[in-house]
């Protein structure tokens, strides 16, 4: 992914609200599956880590975009924009 296109997809996610929140039990195969399921009818996904979450989101981010083959677009603080191309149903075009 190029720095335009990471620009474009971090101008998009600044009017998303995060869909999913991360707590104190972390990274769990639920959340994992829960955001999975979700790259099928969105491209974007904004998640929240909670403050009682021990563990760093950079790391938090890297796991979830391995597990669910997404790219990480943007670790601000404490949110994560997370970006998967959807083939088939296809709603945002990268410049």
């Amino acid at each position: 992914m190029t720095s335009k296109q990471r620009s474009y997809l971090k101008s998009l996610a600044n009017n998303l609200e995060p869909i999913f929140h991360i707590g104190k039990s972390s990274l769990t195969p639920e959340v994992t599956q829960a955001v999975s399921e979700a790259f099928h009818t969105r491209e974007l996904i904004k998640v929240s880590v909670l403050k009682n979450c021990l563990e760093d989101p950079k790391m938090i981010a890297d796991t979830l975009a391995g597990r669910t083959r997404s790219q990480v677009v943007q670790v601000i603080g404490k949110k994560i924009i997370l970006y998967k191309e959807n083939k088939d149903n296809k709603k945002i075009i990268l410049p």
